[in-house]
């Protein structure tokens, strides 16, 4: 766990199998402190051919060399959660406005992937929704609220 985001955290070092600078394949958009509608929901297919745990630290799951969907977000006091909701087992990797890269696996409940950021940092967001076991639909939701 770290201050900054409730996740595993691996370094910052560039990982070869992801490209943070290809187009999202789900899209991307700005999002302010305070936004409406919260969560604000992006439905996406979880998976990929690239095995996330190429990269460094504890992140797992099959993913897609461009992002899934990328955030960019002004920053505020309040948290910014990252999650997934799917029949399938689905993962979060994100690449942070920092440069670490973020890992999760079941926090968000069943088969379920969340990520924390307690202090959210103004920048750009990118996410790699993984999956376990195949692809599935998946619906990522992205909120301020507790």
């Amino acid at each position: 766990m770290a201050a900054a985001a409730f996740a595993f955290i691996a370094v910052a070092s560039p990982a070869a199998a992801q490209n943070a600078g290809l187009t999202a394949n789900s899209g991307e958009i700005t999002l302010n402190a305070g936004f409406t509608p919260d969560p604000y929901r992006v439905s996406l297919v979880s998976g990929g051919s690239i095995d996330g745990g190429a990269l460094p630290g504890a992140c797992v799951g099959m993913i897609s060399d461009a992002p899934d969907f990328e955030v960019t977000y002004s920053g505020g006091s309040l948290p910014l959660t990252f999650r997934t909701q799917s029949s399938g087992d689905t993962t979060l990797i994100i690449n942070g406005p920092d440069g670490n890269w973020y890992c999760d696996d079941d926090s968000g409940g069943g088969v379920n992937a969340r990520v924390t950021f307690r202090n959210a940092r103004a920048g750009t967001y990118d996410i790699w929704v993984g999956a376990i076991g195949g692809s599935a639909a998946t619906t990522l939701l992205i909120s301020e609220l507790p």
